[in-house]
C-alpha cells in the first residue's frame, strides 16, 4: 500500500518533474532519479497497470514475504534498473515494470530453489516473454495505453537482476549467515 501510495503522489505534476528518470539530470547529479524514476508513471493508466501487477505479485507470492527482504530486493531493483537504463539510449523512462519484472523474478526463482517446482514455471514463462520483447518487441496495445514506448531493455533489466538476488538470497552461505543472525 505504501508503494502505491507513493506511486499516486509522484503522478502530481510538481513532484512528477523531480522524481521522474532523465538521463541528463542524472548525469548533472541529480542522482536520486535512479530510484524514484520508477515509481513515476505515463498517465494514470499506466500507474493503474503497475499498482495490479505489484498487487498482483504481492498476491501470488504473499507466503514468501518479509518487509525486510521485499524492501531490500525492491531497492536493489530501483538501482539496478534505474543504473542499467544508463548505458541505453533512453532519455527518459518512467513505470515501474523493469521492477515488477524483476520481484516476479526473485520471488519464482525464490520458491522453485525451496522445493516449490510449480514456480520454475512462473520463472520460464518470465523468460519466455523476456525473449519475445527482445526479438519482436513489445505488444503495441500496452504503448497505447501507457502514451509512450514500452521500455522493454528495463524488464530484462529488471528480471536478470531478479535472478540473479534469487540466486543469492538462497545460496547455502546467505541462508545459513541469516539463521547466524537470527534474521527471518
Amino acid at each position: 500500500m505504501i508503494i502505491s501510495a507513493v506511486m499516486a503522489l509522484f503522478q502530481l505534476p510538481t513532484l512528477h518533474n523531480w522524481m521522474l528518470w532523465d538521463s541528463h539530470l542524472i548525469a548533472g547529479g541529480q542522482v536520486w532519479r535512479i530510484v524514484t524514476g520508477n515509481f513515476t508513471h505515463t498517465n494514470l493508466y499506466h500507474l493503474g497497470m503497475n499498482m495490479a501487477g505489484l498487487w498482483l505479485i504481492s498476491y501470488i507470492f504473499r507466503a514468501e514475504f518479509t518487509i525486510r527482504t521485499y524492501t531490500a530486493v525492491l531497492l536493489l531493483l530501483c538501482l539496478s534498473v534505474g543504473s542499467l537504463l544508463l548505458l541505453t539510449s533512453i532519455q527518459v523512462y518512467v513505470g515501474l515494470s523493469g521492477v515488477l519484472h524483476g520481484l516476479f523474478g526473485f520471488y519464482a526463482i525464490k520458491e522453485w530453489r525451496q522445493g516449490r517446482k510449480a514456480s520454475l514455471l512462473l520463472a520460464i514463462g518470465l523468460a519466455v516473454k523476456i525473449t519475445w520483447e527482445q526479438c519482436f518487441g513489445s505488444p503495441t496495445g500496452s504503448e497505447a495505453l501507457i502514451g509512450a514506448g514500452v521500455a522493454i531493455n528495463a524488464h530484462l533489466f529488471g528480471s536478470l537482476t531478479g535472478l540473479i538476488l534469487a540466486l543469492c538470497f538462497t545460496h547455502p552461505a546467505f541462508v545459513s549467515t541469516k539463521k547466524r543472525l537470527g534474521i527471518s
